[in-house]
């Protein structure tokens, strides 16, 4: 079988690897993914139940475990790593670049970790122990210890030469960090500059002085939105004293927009982006049961008021086969204002200075739609029910639940973002208590002043 599997990205090698489990063919399987790229083999792991796992890694060798064990989610990662031999992980780690055996340093169980620490140099050890000291949800967790500095009374042919003597350079560089005899940060020298000016020149002359530093202490989302807004490829990370504790490249970024996109999506469920997709069925059910605790409280909620209307409902059948118009509509408006709030609040656009005005105009988004879908559905409903009364409280009801709807929508996630509760998680269910009882109680209780 060929081993070529390159033409379409990862589309067809999961297909090929389980059919390659199936014959047991492990030989096969060796050949191919030693064709594949760490991250490609890391997502074909986690497509795959516990059991093929292990067999996958039986062939892995240990000098590019660790550029796997990096690229998965945490949870995968760390179920591989207890059937790991505990030198081939010290080894997995030593085949790794700084800033990447942090990451798999901050799986490691101790008494592990002590042991891989104790087996690298002292001065390498200091500076791991103190990245490992950071929020890895910051700035100082996701920078790159990896970094090249220059003085900026050199001239630029003494930085051409030195960086030929170095022979390489760390991956992502773009320019060199321009640092004082303390180490403090002065600005950049791009290395097109280096490349196109006089060689004569003094670092001073060209760099860019114009450039900040990222505070160690930022978190993570925040340094996305800087480097998307300023345009950047690399930044250096500073201490509350200005000195360089490393840098923070592209390819960090896009690790942090990927994992704040999957945790956007997996928290509308309740769920967490590093959970195991494979992981075994008791552990994902309880995971999965408080949340549903939670949505069941709130049905039963909504079933609470309708049952106010009982009598209401046994003497117009025609309410109950209506009811879950309001409800839908008001659930839908909610969650596109709850959404956009989310966004901008996630974006930084959204703080109390411009909280109020937004409300403002959500309201007034809610009632003209509110309005308009209440004729429609008004029109819709005296028709099929020949009763022209029960159209218009269809109707009013509607344009109460949207305008609610709007309301709760864009201040629940702002309520939520103040007290320190992700909103993504609880904001939706939050929100269908709201437009659920507020449009049974509008429709119901309207309905039983007016048609009673």
């Amino acid at each position: 079988m060929s081993t070529t599997i390159k033409q379409d990205n990862n589309k067809y090698q999961l297909e090929q690897v389980i059919a390659l489990l199936e014959k047991g063919s492990m030989y096969e399987i060796r050949n191919l993914i030693h064709s594949s790229y760490p991250a490609e083999t890391a997502n074909i792991i986690e497509s795959l139940e516990i059991e093929d796992r292990g067999k996958i890694w039986s062939v892995i060798p240990p000098s590019v475990m660790g550029e796997i064990l990096v690229k998965l989610h945490v949870e995968v990662a760390a179920g591989l790593i207890k059937i790991t031999d505990r030198n081939d992980l010290i080894q997995a780690t030593e085949s790794l670049e700084a800033d990447e055996r942090v990451e798999l340093l901050q799986v490691l169980p101790e008494p592990l970790l002590s042991q891989v620490l104790e087996s690298i140099g002292a001065v390498e050890r200091k500076q791991l122990e103190s990245a490992l000291s950071y929020d890895e949800d910051t700035a100082g967790g996701m920078m790159s210890l990896e970094v090249l500095t220059v003085r900026s009374d050199v001239s630029l042919d003494v930085v051409l030469r030195y960086l030929r003597k170095r022979g390489e350079i760390p991956n992502g560089t773009d320019s060199l960090i321009v640092v004082d005899r303390n180490h403090h940060f002065q600005g950049l020298l791009p290395l097109a500059s280096l490349l196109i000016k006089d060689a004569a020149l003094k670092v001073h002359d060209v760099m860019n002085t114009e450039v900040l530093g990222i505070p160690y202490q930022m978190p993570a989302s925040e340094v996305a939105l800087v480097f998307e807004q300023r345009e950047m490829l690399s930044a250096p990370v500073l201490s509350s004293a200005g000195v360089v504790l490393g840098k923070i490249t592209l390819e960090d970024v896009l690790k942090v927009i990927r994992s704040e996109s999957g945790h956007s999506l997996m928290s509308m469920a309740g769920l967490d982006e590093e959970q195991d997709m494979f992981a075994p069925v008791v552990t994902s059910s309880k995971r999965r049961a408080v949340w549903l605790g939670i949505n069941l409280f709130t049905a039963f909620l909504a079933s609470w008021v309708i049952g106010l209307f009982e009598a209401t409902i046994d003497q117009i059948v025609a309410l109950a086969v209506l009811m879950p118009i309001v409800a839908s509509m008001g659930g839908i408006a909610g969650s596109q204002t709850l959404t956009l709030v989310i966004r901008g609040l996630a974006l930084r656009q959204v703080n109390s200075a411009n909280a109020k005005k937004l409300l403002v105009k959500e309201l007034s988004v809610g009632a003209l739609n509110g309005v308009l879908w209440a004729v429609i559905v008004a029109i819709i409903a005296g028709v099929w029910f020949h009763s022209a009364s029960l159209g218009v409280l269809l109707g009013a009801a509607m344009v109460i639940n949207l305008v609610c709807a709007a309301f709760a929508g864009a201040t629940i996630p702002l309520a939520l973002n103040r007290v320190g509760i992700d909103p993504a998680l609880a904001g939706g269910v939050l929100l269908t208590t709201v437009t659920d009882v507020v449009g049974f109680m509008a429709f119901l209780g309207l309905a039983t002043l007016f048609l009673l």
